[in-house]
Formats: C-alpha cells, sequence, structure tokens
C-alpha cells in the first residue's frame, strides 16, 4: 500500500534529471519511480509498503537506496554511481545531499541503451551462442565471490518459497482450490526427493547473498560484456538462496521464450566454470519453482487488470503454470554418446541436441575436447601440446566422462558423451555405463567422406589460428588438425553398432533424425509403446 504522497520529490528529481537533457521519461513500477534523462537515471522508491518490502519511512528508503548502490556494484560498478540525499534547508528549499532535513532519496545511475537489454535482444535473435557462453562465465564468477551464508537451512528455505508460491496461487484464482492442493503437493513430493541435498549444499555454503532476480530484463551489454544489474536489495530472504536457484530464474526464462538450446548452453558452461556439478539434478526443480512464482505473480496481476488488458497477462500465466507442472514431471535421464572422426560435428550436434534431452535445461554435455584441456588448466580455445594427448591421458578423459557420466545420471540428469569413440573398448565401456546406470542408451556414429572432413577441420584449424576474430570462440574446443585426422582415418574402428548418420548435413536435420528415439527413452516407463 502507498503510505505516503510524494509528488514534491518527484517534482524535484524530475528537475535534477531535467538538467542531464530533456525530454525526461518516467517509469513507475511496484516499488519505484525511474527519471531516464540524457545520460542518466535516478531511481526514487516510492512510499510503500508490502509483506516483502517496506519502504514506508525515508530513513528506510535511504537505507535502501545504499544496499541498491552496494549491491549492484558488485556487478555493474561503473554503471551504479551514487546516492543522493534529498534534503530541505531551513528556508523550506530542496535541494541534493544539503545539511537540512532528510526528505527522500534517489541512486543516480548511468543510464544504457533500453536495446540493449537482454529481453530486447531476445525478441531481436540476437542473443548468440558466444554471449550465452560469456553470460555463463559471469554469473559463475560473480557467485564464486558472493558472500555464503551459513545459517541458513537449504531445504528449509525452498520450502517457505513453496509455502509462499501456495498462498499467492490460491489468491490469484488461476486454478480451483483441488487444483491448488495437486500442484502444491507434487512440488512437496519433489523438495522431499532432494531435502538431503538441498541441505547438504547449505551447509558446503553453496547458499550465498545473489541477484535474486536473475532474468533476461536484468541483464544489458556493455562493451560486448554480458552486465548483470537491479538485483533484489530490499530483502535479504528473497536474494540469500542457493546459487543454482539464482541461475535457474535465467534458465527458466530462456525456456519459457523458447530459447532451450540457450538454456542448456548456459547450463553446461556454467557447470565448466564452476563446482556446482553435484546440485545439477536440482536445477529442473528450482525451474519449476521459479515459474510457478511467475504463474501466481501473472494471475494476481491479471486480476487487477481490464478484461481485454487481463487476457494476454493470463494467458502467459497460465504458461507459466504448464512449464511449472511439466518441469515437475519424473522422467528416466538417458545417455546419449556421439562418436565419429574429427570434422564429423560431433559438438555443433551435442549442442543442439542437448536442450532437447528430457526436461529443462537438457542434457549435461561431457565433451572430451574440454575435459582434457580442463585437466591441463588452459581455455576451451587455447591449444594442448602434443604430451596432452598421449594414450595415457586419453584413457584418463574416457574414465573421466564415464564417472561424471554415473554422477549425473545418478542424479537424475541425462548425458551426452562427445568423442571421438573410434575403438571399440571405449564404446563398450560407455554402454556398459548406461546399463549400470539402470537408464536408456542411444549411440550415434556421424560419417561423412573424407574430402568432407578434411575441409572442415582446415577450416577450423584457420578459423583458430587467426584467434578470436576468426570466430572459432568455445563453440568446439578440438585441436585435432589434418594429421590427426588422418591417423584417425587410418585405424580401423572395429564394428560400429551404433546409429549410423550421414553428417554431410546439418545439425538440425540429423536431430530431427534421432529425437524420436530419444524421446521414448525419456518416457515414464508404463508410457512407451
Amino acid at each position: 500500500m502507498i503510505v505516503e504522497h510524494q509528488g514534491e520529490a518527484i517534482g524535484f528529481v524530475d528537475e535534477v534529471a531535467a538538467t542531464f537533457g530533456r525530454p525526461v521519461e518516467q517509469i513507475t513500477t511496484h516499488g519505484s519511480v525511474i527519471f531516464l534523462a540524457g545520460d542518466r537515471a535516478f531511481k526514487l522508491k516510492r512510499a510503500v509498503l508490502f509483506p516483502y518490502l517496506d519502504f514506508s519511512t525515508p530513513e528506510k528508503r535511504l537505507a535502501s537506496c545504499e544496499s541498491e548502490l552496494a549491491l549492484n556494484r558488485r556487478t555493474a560498478p561503473e554503471h551504479y554511481l551514487a546516492v543522493r540525499r534529498l534534503t530541505r534547508d531551513k528556508a523550506g528549499r530542496l535541494g541534493l545531499d544539503g545539511e537540512g532535513d532528510l526528505v527522500d532519496a534517489v541512486v543516480e545511475m548511468r543510464r544504457f541503451p533500453a536495446d540493449a537489454l537482454f529481453d530486447a535482444m531476445a525478441l531481436r535473435g540476437e542473443l548468440t551462442p558466444d554471449l550465452m557462453d560469456r553470460l555463463a562465465r559471469s554469473i559463475a564468477a560473480f557467485h564464486e565471490r558472493a558472500e555464503p551464508d551459513l545459517t541458513r537451512g537449504g531445504a528449509e528455505n525452498i520450502a517457505g518459497v513453496i509455502a509462499i508460491n501456495d498462498a499467492g496461487l490460491r489468491e490469484s484464482g488461476l486454478v480451483d482450490a483441488s487444483e491448488a492442493d495437486r500442484f502444491t503437493q507434487a512440488f512437496r513430493d519433489a523438495l522431499d526427493r532432494q531435502r538431503e541435498l538441498l541441505d547438504a549444499r547449505a551447509r558446503e555454503g553453496r547458499i550465498r547473498r545473489c541477484h535474486g532476480d536473475l532474468i533476461l530484463r536484468n541483464i544489458f551489454l556493455h562493451e560486448g560484456e554480458p552486465t548483470l544489474f537491479d538485483c533484489i536489495d530490499f530483502n535479504t530472504d528473497l536474494a540469500t538462496i542457493d546459487v543454482l536457484y539464482d541461475l535457474a530464474f535465467l534458465l527458466m526464462d530462456l525456456a519459457h521464450r523458447e530459447l532451450p538450446d540457450h538454456a542448456n548452453r548456459v547450463f553446461n558452461r556454467y557447470l565448466d566454470e564452476s563446482r556446482e556439478d553435484d546440485g545439477a539434478g536440482l536445477v529442473s526443480f528450482f525451474m519449476a519453482i521459479r515459474a510457478a512464482v511467475r504463474a501466481h505473480v501473472g494471475g494476481a496481476q491479471a486480476a487487477d487488470l481490464p478484461p481485454e488488458k487481463a487476457e494476454p497477462v493470463l494467458a502467459e500465466a497460465r504458461a507459466y503454470y504448464a512449464m511449472a507442472e511439466d518441469l515437475l514431471k519424473p522422467r528416466p535421464p538417458v545417455l546419449v554418446a556421439i562418436g565419429g572422426l574429427s570434422g564429423t560435428g560431433k559438438s555443433t550436434v551435442a549442442a543442439h541436441l542437448a536442450g532437447h534431452v528430457g526436461p529443462a535445461p537438457g542434457a549435461r554435455i561431457l565433451n572430451s575436447d574440454r575435459l582434457r584441456k580442463a585437466a591441463f588448466g588452459v581455455a576451451p580455445s587455447e591449444n594442448l601440446p602434443s604430451g596432452a594427448y598421449t594414450p595415457e591421458v586419453s584413457q584418463h578423459v574416457y574414465g573421466q566422462i564415464r564417472d561424471e557420466a554415473r554422477a549425473m545420471l545418478r542424479a537424475g540428469v541425462s548425458v551426452i558423451a562427445d568423442a571421438v569413440f573410434d575403438k571399440p573398448e571405449e564404446r563398450i565401456a560407455i554402454e556398459a555405463t548406461a546399463a549400470q546406470a539402470g537408464v536408456g542408451f542411444l549411440g550415434i556414429w556421424l560419417d561423412a567422406p573424407y574430402a568432407v572432413l578434411s575441409a572442415r577441420v582446415e577450416a577450423r584449424t584457420e578459423s583458430r589460428q587467426r584467434g578470436p576474430a576468426g570466430g572459432a570462440g568455445e563453440e568446439n574446443p578440438s585441436d585435432a588438425d589434418l594429421a590427426v585426422l588422418r591417423a584417425q582415418a587410418a585405424r580401423d574402428p572395429g564394428e560400429i553398432t551404433w546409429t549410423r548418420i550421414d553428417a554431410d548435413q546439418d545439425a538440425a536435420t540429423i536431430r530431427a533424425a534421432v529425437q524420436p528415439s530419444i524421446d521414448k527413452m525419456a518416457m515414464p516407463a508404463n508410457r512407451r509403446a
């Protein structure tokens, strides 16, 4: 509710903003009024009081402004400039940072173009794989720096969110009482299955002071780098959360916008950068909770709108609700292995396929080149010396693929193993990994004429030699050159019993060819034909 009138403060901030350029654009949200002018933005907290937000006095608004500045400087230091106090002198005149009584406060920020926001870029189809890689690295680094909180219980934290979602859903009128009962019970059942892991992660310091509202509209592009801003500053509980629950909001947002490949890429690159593999089995559950939040918030918003404006908001709320239901459905994990000589496009096919294996965000990709380079402490885009490709090292890498695949499958996460697999014993071993885990297995062998492979490998090698400007980036971390390809082609791979696919076609066509087999394996046993 609104607790006091701020017309005088709003008028004064509007005048201040005008000195940076006319016209001044005002944006009003549930908790703030933002003034945009020239290269500046001024954010005034509204005098409101909600169960989760208290801006009821000038002192509390000043404290929130100071918290917003400090917390957002963690990720956007160049854009969060200062907290400015609105004061009244003895003559009754308002001023900035004067000696008089405190009237209000604003956060002064450096403005950025609206078209640099990631939600706007998503609508224009401008979110590239390279940007997703950079974003994942940025979030992983932010979470690594964030302050842990060892006072909170992991399961208890999530139980509180589920209770809030249940109350909000019932108040929104989005579904009837019996449907709300069923929906909430599904979340409580999922929580019971994950309770031990959630509490273990809390004890290990995985609950940290995170962003809290990590969605595309709170990320912008600055000098080529994804930049997080506008974190939750007004409620410590809403932002002191498991780091994977923080990440899950972004993954849910990408999946909701029908960008499953982007969501999966962020998921995989984040796990590559962080030490969070043990929590990968929580991500779909966390995404479901985030979708449920958006469902009941949207339902409540629609209830306060006229019918013509309410319908699209209500439709989106229902879509979030359906997404949450889908994410909660138990699905058996599967193991897909993609093999073939260098140049067959294994990594490209894996990237196109992973977001469509099981529930969002899809499969964990275990790529032999990334694992090898991580073991030697080099970036995926850097070349390794020949000593990193001895038979002993390769044997270790294939063993690591199997070990990590077993761990992921036990956690309920599907896996794509991406390696050459040109030795019969390696193919037998990865199939045995699936059998030991009791999950479905699909082996895919990519074939292409030698001339096609050599042309691809040569082009990739030249691109890597040109560096980042060549466009190679992290799409394919392979160091294989023509000499490596010739050696592979000279070896007898033995009998290939895996599904053989013509690799001289685009990745989308290959995915379409194998998707039905994967979908059938990932169905609950009682639904398989």
